[in-house]
């Protein structure tokens, strides 16, 4: 795995803020979604709230190992595309 492709930060006070993935496996370069603004095309695992709010709080997606990396690289297009 490239370095750049995962970072953990265990002094981080939420960490971990996902409590379904082992800490080992758990990567924070994308603490904050980037693919949150694509709605239900993220790809991840998340729900609507009752007032329309995205809870991706069971979401991991953006938090496994290298597959982080992969998923958002895959995404990325549809990201800058929401930006035109």
């Amino acid at each position: 795995m490239n370095s750049y492709k995962k970072f953990t930060n265990k002094e981080c006070k939420y960490f971990p803020c996902h409590t379904n993935i082992n800490e080992e496996d758990f990567n924070c370069l994308f603490c904050f979604c980037p693919l949150y603004t694509l709605k239900d095309k993220c790809g991840g695992n998340f729900k609507y709230l009752s007032d329309g709010t995205k809870d991706c709080s069971e979401c991991t997606i953006v938090h496994f190992k290298e597959s982080a990396w992969d998923h958002v690289i895959s995404k990325i297009n549809d990201v800058t595309e929401m930006g035109k």
